[in-house]
Protein backbone atom coordinates (compact mmCIF):
# COMPACT_ATOMS: atom_id res chain seq x y z
CA UNK A 1 0.00 0.00 0.00
CA UNK A 2 1.46 3.53 -0.91
CA UNK A 3 -0.20 6.51 0.85
CA UNK A 4 1.05 10.30 -0.18
CA UNK A 5 0.38 12.85 2.75
CA UNK A 6 0.40 16.11 1.63
CA UNK A 7 0.81 18.79 4.59
CA UNK A 8 2.21 22.32 4.70
CA UNK A 9 3.39 24.11 8.03
CA UNK A 10 0.44 25.74 8.58
CA UNK A 11 -2.02 22.54 8.21
CA UNK A 12 -0.56 19.98 9.76
CA UNK A 13 2.09 21.35 12.00
CA UNK A 14 -0.52 21.26 15.10
CA UNK A 15 -1.24 17.79 14.04
CA UNK A 16 2.15 16.15 14.04
CA UNK A 17 3.71 18.92 16.51
CA UNK A 18 7.37 19.27 17.19
CA UNK A 19 9.86 17.37 19.07
CA UNK A 20 13.58 18.39 19.78
CA UNK A 21 15.85 17.74 16.62
CA UNK A 22 12.91 15.88 14.84
CA UNK A 23 11.05 17.04 12.07
CA UNK A 24 7.95 18.48 12.55
CA UNK A 25 6.25 15.56 10.57
CA UNK A 26 7.94 12.46 11.96
CA UNK A 27 6.47 11.57 15.36
CA UNK A 28 2.85 12.05 13.20
CA UNK A 29 3.60 9.71 10.25
CA UNK A 30 4.97 7.26 12.18
CA UNK A 31 1.85 7.11 14.18
CA UNK A 32 -0.22 6.77 11.29
CA UNK A 33 1.96 4.36 9.73
CA UNK A 34 1.29 2.13 12.94
CA UNK A 35 3.65 -0.46 12.11
CA UNK A 36 3.23 -0.85 8.47
CA UNK A 37 5.53 -0.31 5.79
CA UNK A 38 5.97 3.56 4.79
CA UNK A 39 8.17 5.14 2.81
CA UNK A 40 8.70 9.43 3.08
CA UNK A 41 10.19 11.96 0.36
CA UNK A 42 11.18 15.00 1.73
CA UNK A 43 14.36 17.40 1.89
CA UNK A 44 14.63 18.30 5.30
CA UNK A 45 15.15 14.50 6.45
CA UNK A 46 17.80 14.33 9.14
CA UNK A 47 19.82 10.89 11.16
CA UNK A 48 18.02 12.67 14.09
CA UNK A 49 14.81 11.60 12.04
CA UNK A 50 16.17 8.25 10.66
CA UNK A 51 17.43 7.24 14.36
CA UNK A 52 13.85 8.34 15.58
CA UNK A 53 11.94 6.43 13.08
CA UNK A 54 14.35 3.53 13.60
CA UNK A 55 13.81 3.09 17.09
CA UNK A 56 10.24 3.65 17.48
CA UNK A 57 8.58 2.08 14.20
CA UNK A 58 8.20 -1.92 14.10
CA UNK A 59 7.57 -1.71 10.39
CA UNK A 60 9.78 -0.89 7.21
CA UNK A 61 11.02 2.70 6.61
CA UNK A 62 12.38 4.54 3.92
CA UNK A 63 13.28 7.64 4.72
CA UNK A 64 15.02 9.04 1.38
CA UNK A 65 16.04 12.89 1.42
CA UNK A 66 15.74 14.88 -1.94
CA UNK A 67 17.69 17.96 -3.01
CA UNK A 68 15.39 20.52 -2.89
CA UNK A 69 17.14 22.16 -5.77
CA UNK A 70 16.86 19.08 -8.22
CA UNK A 71 13.37 17.87 -7.11
CA UNK A 72 12.92 14.49 -7.48
CA UNK A 73 15.31 12.79 -9.95
CA UNK A 74 16.17 9.72 -11.54
CA UNK A 75 18.16 8.80 -8.87
CA UNK A 76 15.62 9.07 -6.11
CA UNK A 77 13.22 7.16 -8.21
CA UNK A 78 15.46 4.25 -8.71
CA UNK A 79 15.90 3.56 -4.43
CA UNK A 80 12.27 4.06 -4.48
CA UNK A 81 11.80 1.31 -7.10
CA UNK A 82 14.30 -0.82 -4.92
CA UNK A 83 12.85 -0.03 -1.62
CA UNK A 84 9.18 -1.34 -2.90
CA UNK A 85 11.26 -4.24 -4.90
Amino acid sequence: MICIVRCDRFSCGALFGRRAGLHWKTRGLVEWAAGRPFAWVDDELTATDQAWVAEHHAGRALLHRVDHRLGLTDADYTALAEWLG
